[in-house]
This record gives C-alpha cells, structure tokens and sequence, in this order.
C-alpha cells in the first residue's frame, strides 16, 4: 500500500500484546464455548430422548427418535444459527458491534434455560417446545458469528490478529468437552443413584422416570457461562474501526482507544473523516463494484465454509452412531438409559480432547506463522485423505481387533478439520472485507456454513442408513451405508481443497490494507497522517 492509514488505527496494528487482548478473548470465547455446548450437547442426549418418549412395548430396540423428529431435533438450531448469522451480522453493521452484541447472549441464556423445560407431557407436546426453543438459541448463537469475529479482528494489532481471532474460535472446543464432560458427571451420578436393569432384561425398567431431568439438564447448563459474561461485554467499548470509519467519530475513536491500549492518541481533524466519504469507498454489498473487488473472495469464503461444514458437523452430530456401528459403544439393547448417556458421552468427550481441542490450538499457535492458505489448504487434503482411508478399507476397520485404528484414524479428520479449514473459515472473513460490511459478509460466509451443516445433520442422517431396509433404524427408508457416506465426505473435503484457492492470504496485512479502504479509485491514499503524529504515543 502506497501511504498510511489512520493514526487511531495504526495505533491498534502495531500495538504490542496487552492484557486487554486477551480479556477481549476471555469475553468473546465464552460466546463460542456456550455455542459449542448448546450446538453439540444435543448429540449426547438424542438416544435417550428416544427412550423416554418414543418406547414401543414388545420392540427388540429401544425407542429412538421418528426420522422427521429426530431430523428436527439435531437441525432446528442450525436454521436459528443461519438466520442469527444473517440478521445480527447485517445488525453489527448498522448498529455497531457492541450494541448487538448484548442481544444475542441474553437470548442465548434465555432459550438455554426454556429448552430444557417443556410444555405438557407429550412426546409431540415436549418435542415441539425443545424444537422451538432451539430455533431461538440457534438465532442467538449466529448473531455470536460475525459480532465475536469482527469485534476481534477490529481489536487486534496485525503481527497477531489470526492467533486471536482462532483463539476465540478454539473456545469452541472447550465447549464440546465441557459438554461431554458434564453429561458424564450427571449420568454418572443420576446411574449410582437410580441403577436400572439393561434393556434386553427389563425394557420398561431400563429407563427410569428420573432420566428425564438427566437432559433437561444438560440443555439448561448452557445458559451460566453466557451468563457470566454479560457484564463484560457490556463494558467493552465499541470497536475504533467501526466508530472511525463507519460511525464516522474520530474522537471518540481515539478516546476509546487510549483506555484499552494505555497510551494517549490524539484524534485526527475531522476533515480526515470527510476526506474518506468518497464515492469509491461507499459501495454497498450488491453493487458492481464490490463484486469486482470481493466477489471473488465471499464466493471463497462462502464455499469453503459450506463444504466443510457438510462433513465437520456430519463427524460431530453423528460420531455416536459411527461409534456404535464400529461396536466401540455396546449395542443399545444390553444398556440402560442412563448407561448408553455414559458411553455416548465418554467417547465424545475422548475425541474432543485427543483431537478436536489440540487440533484448534495447533491453529492459534501457528497461523500467523504458517498463514491461513496453507493451513486450510493442508487440513482439507488431510481430511480427504484419512476420509478415504477410513472409506475404502471399511470393512477392515469393523473387525474387532481394528477398532481402536478406526478411533485413531476418525480422529486424526477431527484434528485437522480443527488444525485446518474449520478455524481459518472463521479468520478469514473477519479480515479481508471493508469495515462497513465486514460483519455482513462474515454472517454470509458463516450462514453458508451453517446451510452446509444442515446438509451435514439431515442428509448424514439418511445416508448412513443401511442398505438393507430392514436393518435400517425404525422409520428410515435404506441408505447407502456408512462406508459410502464417508466417500461422499471425502469427496466434499476435496472439493474445499479446490475452493480454497479463491480465499487471499491476510498474514501480516493490515485490515484497511486488505480491504483496500485507504485507496481511493487511483488506487492511492484517501487519508494522510497528520503532521502531529507523535510516534512514541503507541507502543512498538
């Protein structure tokens, strides 16, 4: 870039790391650690759900959730997160980070607690206020999207602004084993207390009545860490980038600013600000020439991040049934209620620490070294690869003696999903487009994700069908079997791999660089440093 750009914001990219960044992590990871757990909590309790509701007398299997219920169960929130991510993303740029930012934790604690009550006693009754419920946490959880991402890009100083970025997002990690962690410890403590015969030697006496608060429970806990954070997200100050270049507010740029990084910055004369209202950089999202200069780049961002949620939630959502096919979880019939809860969770809980929480740390620790190309580019070929390789020889990995390689092997494609396209799919909008439509185009890019995982949570869920109808789970017509679903994944991720290459490469740039908001049509410098400029006020 041929000039320099704003001094509040020069002041931010060459700020050196201080405590403040990481409180700016601490409160926008809590939103995605809460997203997390409410998001994938839902898989460790569907079986159960099932059993409580949907028993037939005389059945050889426990009652499992009607195809349509159990489609609706697993992808309600996914529609809410799509809606949430396009509403509150076009929301962060109209009305400022900060000021929605408060909205969408309180309906995030709101709808944590309500789905875990129920109106009547109903299967239909109790489905139809889970499913509601859910819709509205998921809206609340994709306004969290685009707000945690922009508002951590806008804060962070260029040397290190992936690795925060991808820090917020790895709390999501933490969430998943938060969630299997804590259904552990409630069907742990809910079995010692209230054991039960197996299935197949008592069938109505395998699910006692308390099961019912068991995942009640786990769906409500997930409103206390959005809880705790309220306060703080309140006393966060609106970002500089949004007041100086869409609010239009040097000053209190400037103001806001001397806080959080501790040193003084004088405002620029407002004629900086005025200078900068140019009709080459006021083009909306769906004009030409924004197509011209980010077509490209949301085309990238959308298409990545709907092809790896196709299979990255397909993973999550159904690694119990993955699990179970392998036989590495019991046949449902010789479990109680409370036991199968157990198992789901303990297996969940040991691929989030071995591979899902290492594999987005790996991310934080070296993206701004490795930049976000070639680590998304590195984990689509990896998990195409290990998708084939668990795909291809799958009767291989049935056998008894080889499960523990099909556990090994399943959660390597977690670990470079995590190490890979699932952390920079969420980077990398929050860095290349212009202020004023950044939290717009990452809630574009994120929703096309989430349509991705609704392909992923509905489409998973039939295909992994067995071929035989009448091995097939109750209610579901035959699919195409687990080993073919995992080669239509490892098709999917080999597709991202292509599609990466639309994404640019943001390490090191500034964000006014990258998005081109300095130039004016010649491709020079709309705003020059004023003269005043004390170097030694910002921290180098």
């Amino acid at each position: 870039m041929a000039g320099e750009q704003l001094h509040v914001l020069n002041a931010l990219d060459v700020a050196k790391t201080q405590w403040y960044h990481f409180t700016a992590i601490i409160i926008a990871g809590m939103g995605f650690f809460t997203d997390a757990y409410d998001l994938f909590c839902i898989s460790l309790v569907t079986k159960l759900l099932g059993r409580i509701y949907y028993h037939v007398d005389g059945a050889e299997k426990p009652g499992t959730l009607p195809p349509n219920v159990s489609a609706a169960v697993n992808g309600v929130a996914f529609c809410g997160t799509l809606a949430g991510q396009l509403f509150f993303g076009w929301l962060g740029d109209k009305m400022g980070r900060k000021r929605v930012y408060g909205m969408t934790l309180m309906l995030m604690v709101i709808c944590s607690v309500a789905s875990g009550l129920s109106f009547g006693h109903t299967p239909k009754s109790v489905m139809a206020t889970l499913c509601f419920f859910r819709f509205w946490l998921g809206f609340g959880i994709g306004g969290d999207y685009p707000l945690s991402a922009t508002i951590m890009s806008e804060y962070a100083n260029k040397k290190t602004r992936g690795a925060f970025i991808a820090a917020v997002f790895a709390m999501q990690g933490f969430g998943i084993l938060a969630g299997g962690l804590f259904a552990i410890i409630v069907s742990a403590s809910f079995k010692t207390r209230f054991d039960a015969p197996a299935y197949e030697v008592d069938p109505i006496g395998s699910t006692v009545p308390q099961a019912d608060y068991v995942w009640r429970i786990i769906l409500m806990v997930g409103a206390l860490p959005a809880g705790l954070t309220y306060y703080w997200r309140m006393k966060m100050p609106e970002t500089a980038r949004y007041t100086a270049l869409v609010a239009k507010n040097l000053k209190q740029a400037a103001a806001d600013m001397s806080k959080v990084l501790q040193v003084e910055i004088d405002a620029e004369p407002q004629k900086a600000v005025q200078s900068s209202e140019r009709p080459a950089n006021s083009f909306g999202l769906f004009s030409k020439e924004f197509l011209h200069r980010h077509g490209l780049h949301l085309l990238g961002t959308t298409s990545t991040w709907f092809l790896l949620d196709i299979a990255f939630y397909s993973q999550n959502l159904f690694q119990k049934d993955i699990f179970s096919a392998i036989g590495w979880i019991p046949s449902a019939k010789t479990m109680n209620a409370l036991e199968e809860v157990y198992k789901i969770a303990r297996a969940q809980t040991l691929i989030a620490l071995c591979s899902t929480v290492p594999g987005y740390w790996f991310t934080v620790a070296f993206i701004d070294k490795m930049g976000r190309f070639a680590i998304q580019l590195m984990g689509f070929f990896f998990m195409t690869v290990f998708m084939f390789a668990l795909a291809i020889p799958y009767n291989h990995w049935t056998h008894k003696d080889n499960r523990i390689g099909f556990v090994l092997m399943y959660s390597l494609t977690f670990f470079f999903a995590n190490f890979g396209p699932n952390a920079t799919t969420f980077v990398v909008p929050a860095e290349i487009f212009p202020a004023r439509l950044r939290s717009t185009c990452h809630g574009i890019s994120a929703a096309s994700g989430k349509l991705g995982a609704m392909v992923g949570a509905f489409g998973f869920l039939y295909l992994a069908q067995n071929k035989d109808k009448a091995k097939a789970d109750a209610g579901y017509p035959a699919g195409i079997g687990v080993r073919n679903s995992l080669i239509v994944l490892g098709v999917v991720n080999f597709l991202g791999m292509v599609f990466t290459f639309l994404v640019p490469e943001s390490k090191g740039k500034s964000l006014e660089e990258m998005s081109g908001e300095n130039e004016d049509e010649n491709g020079e410098v709309e705003l020059e440093q004023p003269s005043g400029y004390n170097n030694r006020t910002v921290p180098v």
